[in-house]
């Protein structure tokens, strides 16, 4: 078979996918392709990637700073680990050393602004700082995840243990969320190595964290630098370039869900094994016995901003008696941010007062205020969409006849991720939890999905289930649930045999 080396594009050259389909090089891309720059063919989906030559060298010089790093890491005490953490935290808690990453957060929070994109995630206040400062001090404190035996299996004359070991390097892609550098700095615990690729839009915050805190905590404790990596690069390939790079054990992505699918498609194509945290948006079901005011608490403490875990779609079982109290809630919701709500709805919109369907709102969103209708109507299958609400709140709602017909919507609609039901009878419980295909599963407001409100474990990412099961408890991956398992065998019979 002859090989060659890939030099040039020409617009309309056909490039095989998925085993039987062709795509076409484009002429921008055929136009930007040079020698030394790698293609990546999605082979789900037929993407032509662009991966420029330096790009690729940014990504595959730090996943081999974290391989060699995961080397030297079997040499290094978890006391030397426990003082990482305590460094990293100190220079968040210390105002020096804060000074320069909020001054950095600020100037990429105005650039975000300025292009028009979201910063509900980006903004690094005081929050925020407490969370990661807190994080890290739970990993300091933290047992070790390597060598616990899982299982042991007793024979005659000999005894079969399975334990846990380190997984190797985590190659980590986040977008505008800088207390993500602190979460996934939790597979150090375990031995583990972490490369990180975060997006332009807080590029600028993540350097400044590397620079002020990360990087010293690991001179000072004796780690290996290679042990938490920031890709030094703004382009978006540089993460397909990772997660292309089969040395990597682990690849984690979060952010949007049509850029963390792709990303999943790159690296499974690649044979690296791959946990996505995409789509979020979590659905809250009211039965019709659910008792009004416990319903209404639970809509507005699951409006409360915007995240992966809040209130996206509400089903009310037969509706009329709830739909005041519904509306009540999203309304005091929005008041609360100071921008008002917005709401869209599937089914039962001439059930709705008519001061609501009559009315126009202001809605703040990424790019400045808009003047819309408070309520707009929605096909069925908008139900799959998730609001990127930034100061409206703004919810879906559908009135459904039955538990069976919510339940059903949930598991054709939903991102299979969250599902609360608030009812009176237990027996609407057992049917939720037994039917709606949700990682996550409740009985009150949506926002308690989260590893370290929840576990106490700070989290890389939540996982739905509409990619399947697998991977740390309930969904969520922490620092502590990325291992592997090695099995030794201890033989107390010198004569065993066979």
């Amino acid at each position: 078979m002859r090989r060659e080396r890939l030099t040039k594009l020409v617009a309309g050259m056909p490039i095989p996918f998925g085993g039987d389909r062709l795509t076409h090089v484009s002429e921008a891309l055929a136009a930007a392709f040079r020698s030394g720059d790698r293609l990546i063919v999605v082979q789900e989906t037929g993407d032509l990637l662009h991966v420029p030559a330096d790009a690729h060298a940014a990504a595959t010089a730090a996943v081999g700073e974290a391989v060699a790093a995961f080397e030297a890491m079997r040499g290094v005490s978890q006391e030397a680990v426990s003082g990482f953490f305590e460094g990293f935290a100190a220079r968040l808690e210390s105002d020096d050393g804060w000074a320069p990453i909020a001054e950095a957060n600020a100037a990429d929070v105005a650039r975000a602004r300025q292009r028009g994109r979201s910063t509900t995630r980006l903004v690094a206040g005081p929050a925020m700082r407490r969370d990661m400062i807190e994080g890290l001090r739970r990993w300091r404190d933290a047992p070790a995840t390597a060598e616990r035996v899982v299982e042991a299996i007793d024979h005659p004359g000999w005894r079969v243990e399975q334990v846990t070991a380190p997984l190797g390097v985590v190659a980590f892609v986040f977008e505008g969320r800088p207390n993500v550098f602190a979460d996934a700095a939790g597979v150090l615990r375990g031995g583990n190595t972490v490369v990180f690729r975060i997006g332009s839009d807080a590029l600028g915050v993540a350097r400044a964290i590397a620079a002020h805190a990360l990087r010293p905590a690991l001179q000072a404790a004796g780690l290996p630098p290679g042990a938490a990596v920031l890709v030094e690069s703004e382009e978006r390939s540089a993460g397909w370039a990772m997660f292309s790079d089969a040395r990597v054990g682990l690849a984690v992505a979060r952010g949007s869900g049509a850029a963390v699918a792709q990303l999943g498609a790159v690296a499974r194509q690649a044979g690296v094994p791959v946990s996505l945290h995409g789509t979020g948006g979590a659905w809250l079901i009211a039965a019709e016995d659910a008792d009004a005011a416990r319903f209404a608490a639970a809509v507005q403490a699951s409006l409360d901003r915007k995240v992966c875990n809040t209130l996206n779609v509400c089903c009310l079982v037969g509706g009329d008696r709830l739909l005041r109290p519904f509306l009540d809630a999203l309304k005091a919701a929005g008041e609360r941010r100071g921008h008002g709500c917005k709401l869209h709805v599937v089914s039962g919109y001439e059930r709705l007062p008519a001061e609501w369907t009559s009315a126009r709102t202001r809605v703040r969103r990424a790019d400045g205020d808009h003047d819309e209708p408070l309520v707009e109507r929605l096909d069925e299958s908008g139900l799959a969409t998730e609001w990127e609400w930034e100061e409206t709140p703004e919810v879906t709602l559908a009135i459904v006849r039955d538990l069976e017909e919510a339940v059903a919507l949930f598991n054709r609609y939903s991102p299979q991720f969250i599902v609360s039901v608030i009812a009176e009878a237990p027996g609407a419980h057992a049917y939720v939890w037994a039917n709606a295909n949700a990682g996550f599963a409740g009985d009150g407001m949506t926002r308690w999905v989260d590893g370290q409100y929840a576990l106490n474990r700070p989290e890389l990412g939540l996982s739905n289930w509409q990619h399947g099961r697998l991977l740390a408890r309930s969904g969520v991956l922490s620092g502590d649930s990325v291992y592997t398992i090695r099995t030794r065998m201890r033989q107390r019979d010198p004569d065993l045999r066979r």
